[in-house]
C-alpha cells in the first residue's frame, strides 16, 4: 500500500489523527520538503510524534525516480509533505503511477494554504481566481506572469492568492516584502496601461497560517514592503473590489485604513 499523506499548515500538531496513526503503522516513510514543509517543527519533532524515522529525499528522487512507488508492491509505504499533498501536481502523478502498477494506495490529506490564506484574510472564498507564484528571480530569470495573473484577476473583480517561493533545501523562504517588491518592479517594466498594480494598491501580508502568532496585514503596498511579518511561511493577498463585510474584516482585524470602507 502506498500512502500519500499531507501533515498541514504549521507544526505536528496540524497533523490529522488518521495520519498519525498511518505513519505509526507503516514500514517505510519518506518526506519531500521542497514544496512545503511544518516550518514549526523539526524533523527530530515529526518523528518522536510518530517513532519512526524518516527518509528526506531530494527533488529528483521525487520527480524522477521515484522507486519509492515501486517499494509499496510489497511494503506498506508513506510519502509525506507539509499542506495538502494533492494540491502539487507532481504528487498526483505518484496516484497516476501506482493505478498504472495496480498498487493500491490511500490519500490522506492536510489543512492547506490554499483555503487557510483566503480564509484568514477576512475575504469571501469564492471571489478568488487564479493562484499564482512568485519565484525567487535568478540570472535572466524574472517572469511577469504573476502580475499578469494578478491584473487579470482584477479586471474580473476576483481577489488574487499569491503564493510565495520555498527553496526549503536552501533554507531560503519569499517574505511578503520581497514579494512585493517583486510585483512593484515588474510593474516599472510594463506599459502605463498594464500599471494596475501600483503602490497605492491595497495588498494582505500573511505569515505563518496556523501557528499562535500568525500576522494578518492589510494596508497600501507603500505602506506593507517595510513592514516586520517575521519568520516564514508568508504568502499575499491583493484584493479586487471588497464587500462591506470584507471591508470591515481588513480595517477592524487586519489593519486597514478605514478609508476603505468609503469605497465600498
Amino acid at each position: 500500500m502506498f500512502y500519500l499523506i499531507g501533515l498541514g499548515l504549521f507544526d505536528i500538531d496540524d497533523m490529522s489523527i488518521k495520519a498519525l496513526n498511518a505513519l505509526r503503522e507503516v514500514d517505510v516513510i519518506y518526506a519531500e520538503f521542497f514544496t512545503s514543509k511544518l516550518i514549526g517543527s523539526t524533523l527530530e519533532a515529526i518523528e518522536n510524534r510518530i517513532n519512526s524515522k524518516i527518509n528526506i529525499l531530494n527533488r529528483s528522487e521525487v520527480e524522477e525516480d521515484s522507486s519509492f512507488i515501486e517499494e509499496a508492491k510489497d511494503k506498506d509505504v508513506a510519502l509525506i509533505t507539509g499542506g495538502d499533498p494533492l494540491i502539487a501536481t507532481t504528487h498526483s502523478e505518484f496516484i497516476v503511477q501506482c493505478k498504472k502498477k495496480c498498487i493500491e494506495y490511500k490519500i490522506i490529506h492536510g489543512s492547506s494554504i490554499l483555503s487557510s490564506a483566503p480564509a484568514i484574510s477576512g475575504l469571501q472564498g469564492y471571489k478568488f481566481g487564479k493562484v499564482t507564484t512568485i519565484p525567487f528571480p535568478d540570472h535572466n530569470f524574472f517572469p511577469k506572469s504573476p502580475y499578469e495573473a494578478i491584473v487579470e484577476n482584477l479586471t474580473k473583480d476576483m481577489h488574487t492568492l499569491v503564493l510565495l517561493d520555498i527553496q526549503a533545501h536552501n533554507d531560503r523562504y519569499m517574505t511578503v516584502n520581497q514579494g512585493l517588491e517583486y510585483l512593484i518592479n515588474v510593474k516599472n517594466s510594463m506599459d502605463k496601461e498594464y500599471q494596475l498594480i501600483t503602490e497605492d494598491t491595497l495588498a494582505i501580508g500573511i505569515a505563518r497560517v496556523g501557528s499562535n502568532d500568525n500576522i494578518v496585514k492589510a494596508g497600501k503596498i507603500s505602506d506593507l514592503i517595510d513592514y516586520d511579518f517575521g519568520s516564514p511561511l508568508h504568502s499575499i493577498v491583493i484584493p479586487s473590489k471588497l464587500h462591506i463585510v470584507e471591508a470591515e474584516y481588513l480595517v477592524y482585524v487586519a489593519g486597514a485604513d478605514k478609508s476603505i470602507l468609503d469605497e465600498c
